[in-house]
């Protein structure tokens, strides 16, 4: 625990810098180098064009490594205030070390350098940081104002202080320096098992969630020898799943026959010692209790029992399984695997540590919190928090982020409107409520939040599009602009000022800000679609194709670049390719009026008037009030053996808001009221 979290050194190194030090990761197509240079350590990433010269090169240092190296090492990166971004790439000690992307990276379309180290993911994986007072409510930004290096003594024993003052004075009685500490051998056997359970009882990696810590307590305020549910609740699927996950010893460990007949016995001092590196005798400890069975000369009890396996959510790493199973699991426990997504569980979460646990409103906000039992939890969290009235604005803003993410969001605005009255100050708060004014389309109100509170890069970015919304696109690009002032990394940022300034005709800074945002994350399928926007518009189609195909790669169900790449085809008359990348939206979405529309049009140019008609008529059934699909219809029927069909869609389109539909819907009633 001690070599956790540290900041990389030729002496704790053991990675290979120099050679064998490049990964190519084919489903995004980036190259990943690690650096050596100065005394400092860089992750450095780059695609290969087709001259075979490195381009959309990005590079960041590496401040600190996370992990051990007895089975993961991944790279961090501090960034000027003071948060940590987790770096794609990561070392893996399986088959004498190797290079793997970390866990949720394995796709194509991976976040980049964008995933922040949570106090979560730090609460576990180092000693207690210094952050700023401010930060300790939940929900706040993860920064780190001093950071130690690697687990110590005190998330054992607790806080050392007054336990090294006593020592050191030389007047206090030994049994008084003994108490001024715990000693977890000292505690009950649950207490015990809870100072390790804190970091090694996660029931899933998947959304359910896990656990909560609770709002009233600081993301570093556990201290060893209280009751671990005094700091936070666990929680479990109805249906236990058999994953076996990295950080799931003791949730694997209490599922064991084992553990559940030993009466508190068997736990994980049992068999680990935390001052020492050696591994201990682990079939004399198995002895202890079974003590016949000729299967027992075999002297290698872990070996079938607690075999060593692929995890299912880190798929590079592998690790002891702490079920003790009475038959070993069928398979090759060691097969390679690709990362896929669990399935996506939906269904009561029921409580798992404390197994009984009374407490209404944690329980009904781990139903709602990632989703899980949204409609029956939101009921139920309403019904607590009417019951409990806490004055913790946390619980309101869980409330009002269920009721937005069930689409509800008049209902959510009153809700956070009483977070905010709690929490004035609150900036989460500020930007919850305005992110609904937003999807309620009060857009001032929202702009007035968002000026309110301090700047900060994604505030910054939703501002600017809460600005567009409004039409102010030269202050929603100032918007942006200061988003990447205060972070340069920041590809939501590039994309979307380069989209206003493509849609402002200002094609030679849209193209630098998409490039740009590409070059931070060359996988962002968005900036892709924009670019081969622009590049089809100024007539370089096979620049655009690349870029679109691209962003295929990257989402492959991504409707729009299926869309534009369609226009694109359009464009140099390639009619049936762009029908092709129509038929790809309406597979994906049925329901698309203007795919149906699109594909009336090709239809239409190649002839096939009468499935032209279909898609037509069946793009106006999903959107009655889609004017050029009236139009396009009207016109169609107009030139067939029945021309009055073709009035009602005319007249229709004749009502539009765009006056060129107007125009030529008008023209058309007109000579067909000319006509014999």
């Amino acid at each position: 625990m001690a070599r956790s979290f540290y900041q990389p050194k030729p002496e704790n190194t053991v990675e290979d810098y120099k050679r064998n030090n490049t990964y190519y990761h084919p489903a995004s197509d980036i190259y990943y180098t690690m650096v050596e240079r100065d005394g400092h350590y860089f992750q450095r990433q780059y695609q290969i064009d087709s001259d075979g010269r490195q381009t959309n090169i990005s590079e960041h240092r590496i401040d600190y490594v996370l992990g051990s190296g007895n089975h993961v090492r991944a790279y961090l990166h501090r960034t000027r205030d003071n948060t940590l971004m987790l770096l794609p790439l990561a070392w893996y000690a399986e088959n004498g070390g190797h290079w793997g992307m970390n866990p949720g990276y394995d796709r194509p379309d991976h976040q980049g350098v964008r995933r922040t180290v949570t106090y979560d993911c730090m609460f576990c994986h180092n000693g207690y940081p210094v952050i700023p007072a401010a930060n300790n409510a939940p929900r706040s930004a993860p920064i780190y104002s001093e950071l130690p290096e690697g687990i110590d003594c005190q998330r054992c024993h607790g806080d050392g202080e007054k336990h090294a003052t006593l020592a050191r004075g030389g007047h206090a009685r030994a049994e008084e320096i003994r108490n001024s500490i715990v000693n977890p051998s000292r505690l009950s056997p649950e207490r015990q098992l809870e100072v390790c359970m804190e970091c090694h009882l996660e029931t899933t990696s998947a959304p359910l969630p896990s656990s909560i810590v609770r709002y009233e307590r600081g993301p570093f305020s556990y201290k060893p020898g209280e009751p671990l549910a005094n700091f936070m609740v666990h929680f479990d699927q109805t249906a236990r799943q058999d994953r076996f996950e990295i950080t799931g010893s003791v949730y694997r460990l209490r599922q064991s026959k084992c553990f559940q007949k030993s009466a508190g016995a068997l736990r994980c001092t049992t068999c680990h010692n935390p001052h020492e590196q050696v591994s201990r005798n682990y079939d004399t400890i198995c002895r202890q209790c079974h003590k016949t069975g000729e299967h027992m000369a075999t002297n290698n009890c872990v070996g079938c029992h607690m075999p060593k396996r692929r995890t299912d959510d880190v798929v590079h790493a592998v690790m002891t399984d702490h079920y003790i199973q009475r038959q070993k699991p069928a398979g090759d426990l060691l097969a390679e695997r690709r990362e896929i997504e669990p399935a996506t569980y939906r269904g009561e979460v029921i409580p798992y540590y404390p197994a009984s646990s009374a407490d209404e409103l944690y329980l009904a906000i781990a139903q709602v919190s990632q989703g899980a039992n949204l409609t029956g939890g939101i009921a139920r969290l309403q019904t607590a928090i009417n019951k409990y009235k806490p004055a913790n604005a946390e619980y309101y803003l869980q409330l009002a982020d269920a009721l937005c993410n069930a689409g509800r969001y008049a209902e959510a605005l009153p809700v956070y409107e009483d977070a905010l009255r709690r929490e004035p100050e609150s900036a989460a708060a500020l930007d919850a409520l305005a992110k609904c004014l937003s999807a309620l389309r009060q857009f001032p109100r929202a702009e007035a939040l968002l000026r309110k509170t301090p700047r900060t890069d994604l505030r910054l970015v939703q501002l600017g599009i809460v600005e567009l919304q409004q039409g102010k696109a030269s202050e929603a690009i100032s918007a942006f602009e200061g988003a990447i002032e205060l972070d340069p990394d920041m590809v939501e940022a590039y994309n979307s000022a380069g989209a206003i300034w493509l849609e402002a005709g200002e094609s030679a800074k849209a193209e630098k800000a998409l490039r740009e945002a590409i070059r931070v994350q060359p996988n962002y399928a968005q900036a892709h679609n924009n670019l081969g926007n622009l590049l089809s518009e100024a007539g370089r189609f096979e620049e655009a194709r690349s870029h679109f195909e691209a962003a295929l790669k990257y989402q492959e169900n991504y409707t729009g670049a299926h869309y534009n790449y369609a226009l694109a085809l359009s464009r140099v008359h390639r009619y049936d390719d762009a029908q092709t990348q129509i038929e790809a939206i309406l597979r994906i979405d049925p329901r698309s009026a203007e795919a149906h529309e699109f594909l009336a049009n090709l239809l239409r140019g190649k002839g096939e008037v009468q499935q032209a008609i279909e898609h037509y008529r069946e793009a106006i059934r999903i959107a009655p009030e889609f004017s050029q699909a009236n139009l396009d219809l009207g016109a169609t029927l107009a030139n067939s053996t029945d021309p009055s069909a073709a009035l009602p869609y005319l007249r229709k389109a004749a009502q539009s808001s765009d006056a060129a539909t107007r125009a030529e819907a008008q023209k058309l009633i007109d000579k067909l009221a000319k006509a014999p």
